[in-house]
């Protein structure tokens, strides 16, 4: 149950263990027909045992370790890109800290595939059931430590033009995670007054869940921009590859509208680009590349998918409602490092407030994220269907997405969590509630 549509996360010690994490490491070294790998970890508690068992696994069958440390989700991107290595980071990205888990890539930061992930887990499970023998490698691999932190710095930096900005002062919440190494590596290099609330690495998250997505983690930030008269705040996840913005007024961003204003900005350096969304990406986002000369692929929901469409249409930028934002000049991968500084970049180069910068990405409303637990998710999603579908185009590429006039409902089991995810858009906040609160009637009526 530890395998996801994306990656491995499940409870530490409860759904896996470092037995597993060792099983792991034997049957990924066997797989990847690498002399070497990139690891590391996030500041999760169980990190340091899972990183032991997985390297010792990984360098019993004659791979080398080039270690990394700790590392936000998008550093390890870095390192295996620019080091030209596969790569994997131990993290459980958002959830709640018992949980742990492992993202790959292969090497030059590429994504792997589903059925990469399928073979891993088979042979995992073989190795920790003894149904296969596990003989070590004549010549064990070695242990590098190797830092990227301060190539990683100086990476983004040349990707953005953070010179001639006028002073912001930036708040930032690192929710306890690794945005607390990160980010004052990197805007020590700008002119910025920085805010940092819970920039401390605790895996135990004493303030707050790192997960953007839930409004109640974002109320410290948005308060923090008021209290300081702050520009801008920057909320990120627990291995920072994700980050929400905050306006000067204590207004939650959309995702979105990131989205489109960073694609502005990669279509002007690319005129006549590709840009990458996913299924529940505003159809604002769509509508501003195409009036900005760029063409528009629409991916799954999920970073493999979203960075193996990326790779395939040479694309110069994609952006996802959940706050994933990626790059070609960042090997195609997700960084929630250099989104920020780009909305810092486009901040500093004006003087209009954020929250006027953003209201032309802003053309529809949108209900945000709901979950719900169900304990059958397809026959949910066809209830739905059969109940507002009527007369509208249905596509069941994701989940189940709807589309009218104007509107569109989506309703997709969770890549991550035992969850449906429920996103609505229409032109307008009447339309859009009503949807809302039709599906979610739909959906209660399972209980």
């Amino acid at each position: 149950m530890i395998f996801k549509a994306n990656d491995i996360r499940g409870v530490f010690g409860c759904e896996w263990d470092a037995r597993g994490a060792w099983a792991l490491g034997v049957a990924y070294a066997r797989m990847i027909d690498e002399p070497q790998v990139v690891v590391s970890r996030d500041m999760r508690v169980s990190g340091p045992v899972v990183r032991e068992a997985f390297v010792r696994g990984v360098t019993s069958q004659g791979v080398s370790v080039l270690d990394a440390g700790l590392a936000s989700t998008d550093e390890l991107w870095f390192a295996s890109g620019a080091w030209d290595v596969p790569g994997v980071q131990i993290t459980s990205s958002h959830n709640p800290s018992s949980y742990n888990g492992m993202k790959f890539c292969r090497r030059g930061a590429k994504p792997v595939t589903g059925e990469f992930l399928a073979e891993v887990r088979r042979r995992a499970q073989d190795v920790d059931a003894g149904r296969v023998e596990v003989a070590e490698a004549p010549v064990p691999g070695t242990v590098e430590v190797r830092d990227a932190l301060g190539e990683y710095v100086k990476y983004l930096l040349s990707l953005v033009d953070v010179s001639a900005m006028r002073r912001l002062t930036v708040v930032v919440d690192a929710g306890n995670g690794m945005a607390g190494l990160t980010v004052p590596a990197v805007l020590s290099h700008l002119d910025v007054d920085l805010v940092g609330l819970f920039m401390e690495l605790d895996g135990s998250f004493p303030h707050h869940q790192p997960n953007p997505l839930e409004p109640k983690n974002l109320v410290d930030a948005r308060n923090a921009v008021r209290e300081y008269g702050a520009d801008v705040g920057l909320v990120f996840d627990g291995d920072a590859d994700r980050v929400f913005v905050i306006d000067e007024k204590g207004g939650v961003v959309s995702p979105s509208a990131v989205a489109g204003m960073i694609a502005v900005d990669e279509l002007a350096r690319e005129p006549g680009g590709t840009v990458v969304v996913n299924t529940i990406t505003s159809d604002a986002v769509s509508e501003i590349v195409t009036e900005h000369g760029g063409k528009v692929v629409v991916s799954k929901v999920g970073h493999t998918y979203m960075k193996a469409l990326m790779a395939s249409e040479d694309a110069v930028f994609g952006g996802e409602h959940s706050a994933h934002y990626y790059f070609r000049d960042f090997f195609g991968a997700d960084t929630g490092m250099l989104a920020g500084l780009h909305v810092l970049s486009t901040l500093g180069h004006t003087d209009t407030p954020l929250s006027e910068l953003v209201a032309s990405y802003t053309r529809y409303a949108a209900s945000g994220e709901i979950n719900s637990t169900v304990a059958d998710q397809r026959a949910t999603m066809e209830r739905v269907a059969r109940a507002v579908g009527a007369d509208a185009r249905i596509s069941w590429e994701d989940g189940v997405k709807i589309s009218g006039d104007g509107w569109w409902v989506s309703l997709r089991p969770s890549n991550t969590e035992p969850l449906l995810r429920l996103n609505v858009e229409a032109a307008d906040t009447a339309t859009m509630e009503h949807l809302r609160d039709t599906v979610l009637t739909l959906i209660k009526e399972e209980k």
